[in-house]
């Protein structure tokens, strides 16, 4: 499972929080050791390759802040909900073209548990002027023993 290690705050807030069964992520950019791996608006004649690797490192960052809340008996049951900011400029309509990469990140890793609901939102910027960002819920259960 590939996951960086855990995202380094950038503020006054935690990576993620636990209540019960729930995990609430913060909202995650494309920072790789604290340092953002890519900025700027994300445009209406975008190529997915170009942006690819950003959306997949936001949504391994909040699996990574995740994982570090379970305990060693447990595994992510499903995820719940996910929210995809975009930076972007005013016309940009591909708003589920950018959240399908991510989801289709979470299903690489967890399967049929990695699909949940979602939404996908335009903004007119996003802090250290990241293309993206992503929050996560997620459920936890524990790992039936064989």
């Amino acid at each position: 499972m590939m996951h960086a290690g855990t995202p380094i705050p950038q503020g006054k807030y935690v990576p993620a929080k636990r209540v019960g069964n729930l995990i609430f992520t913060a909202g995650m950019t494309p920072r790789e050791n604290g340092v953002l791996i890519q900025s700027g608006k994300i445009k209406s004649d975008f190529v997915i390759e170009n942006v690819k690797q950003a959306i997949r490192l936001a949504a391994t960052n909040t699996l990574s802040a995740s994982l570090k809340l379970l305990d060693i008996n447990e595994k992510i049951e499903s995820v719940i909900s996910m929210t995809v900011y975009i930076n972007t400029e005013e016309n940009f309509e591909l708003h589920s073209k950018i959240a399908d990469i991510a989801s289709d990140y979470y299903f690489e890793v967890l399967g049929e548990a990695g699909i949940g609901s979602r939404a996908a939102v335009g903004v007119a910027s996003l802090p250290g002027n990241a293309p993206i960002e992503i929050q996560l819920v997620v459920s936890v259960t524990e790992v039936e023993n064989s």
